[in-house]
């Protein structure tokens, strides 16, 4: 009875994911390719930012439990944002590369809120917060029809 009730819910769970799939096909505009470009630039230039600035990313993380893999950590981030961010520029395994940097943005929101405050003078609160929308916006809706996802969708050879 239990294997049943396990190939239910992933059958249900896969004709939902495929429901989604189809629904973003048919309804990705075109417009939102200029989003999914500009969220993958200020990725991969925050990764830029942070590989000339390590110092910076390392003195987030040095306040708190994982100060003790801070360096670990920020190499970690500048390559995650330089890698997804370009994976999202040109649409490349997309919703793989935005699942990546959604626990980054999860950490960022905590460390900012707690270390700079919600509203405190150019606090980088909102931004995190519009571009964690996004990347939540981008893990259903995927790369849209002007991506190298739906080339090779289209062309498997």
């Amino acid at each position: 009875m239990r294997q049943i009730s396990q190939l239910f819910i992933k059958i249900s769970a896969m004709g939902t994911l495929q429901q989604i799939h189809t629904w973003s096909l048919t309804h990705h505009p075109r417009w939102l390719v200029v989003i999914r470009v500009a969220l993958g630039l200020c990725l991969f230039i925050k990764g830029i930012s942070f590989m000339i600035n390590s110092a910076a990313v390392e003195q987030y993380v040095q306040n708190s439990r994982l100060a003790a893999y801070d360096s670990w950590i920020a190499i970690g981030v500048t390559w995650a944002h330089l890698l997804g961010g370009f994976m999202i520029i040109i649409g490349l395994l997309t919703r793989w590369a935005v699942a990546l940097q959604i626990p980054i943005l999860l950490g960022a929101l905590v460390f900012i809120a707690n270390q700079q405050g919600i509203f405190a003078s150019g606090s980088m609160f909102p931004m995190t917060v519009v571009i964690f929308l996004l990347l939540i916006f981008f893990l259903v809706e995927g790369g849209g029809p002007l991506s190298l996802d739906n080339y090779f969708r289209q062309h498997p050879k």
